[in-house]
């Protein structure tokens, strides 16, 4: 019972040993913060629910990169169409917060929303990030 109890509580300790770290030596702690990728059908559509991620202050800054083909299957058929592509900068902690409210705006019926943690990065950058998103 101590083995699995110690094995669930893991993360749970790694991760606070890696804040503590980050507190007491100024570093950054991997995978604090994210980058989400949200696929959208227009420029219009894009800016919308990037402005509207802005105003609910889910993200520190949101690219909308221009136009690019897209190959899927959907519905068991081929698809070929352009989209518009914004990548969300925001804290990991928000991304649960961010893909529920995409999902609630996005005008898709299955929309690509998907993270992937920072690593690492200019640290000045990724400071600034955590200051212009609030934490939970």
């Amino acid at each position: 019972q101590a083995l699995t109890l110690s094995l669930l509580m893991y993360p749970v300790l790694r991760s606070f040993a890696l804040q503590l770290h980050s507190v007491i030596t100024g570093s950054y702690v991997p995978g604090t913060h994210s980058i989400a990728f949200v696929n959208c059908l227009n420029e219009q559509i894009a800016k919308d629910i990037a402005r509207a991620i802005m105003d609910k202050k889910l993200a520190a800054y949101v690219n909308i990169l221009p136009k690019s083909s897209a190959l899927y299957f959907w519905k068991g058929e081929l698809e070929e169409s352009t989209e518009i592509l914004l990548l969300v900068k925001t804290r990991t902690s928000k991304i649960g917060e961010l893909s529920n409210y995409v999902r609630s705006i996005h005008p898709f019926e299955i929309p690509e929303i998907i993270s992937l943690p920072i690593d690492q990065g200019n640290p000045l950058y990724l400071k600034w990030i955590e200051e212009s998103v609030p934490g939970d």
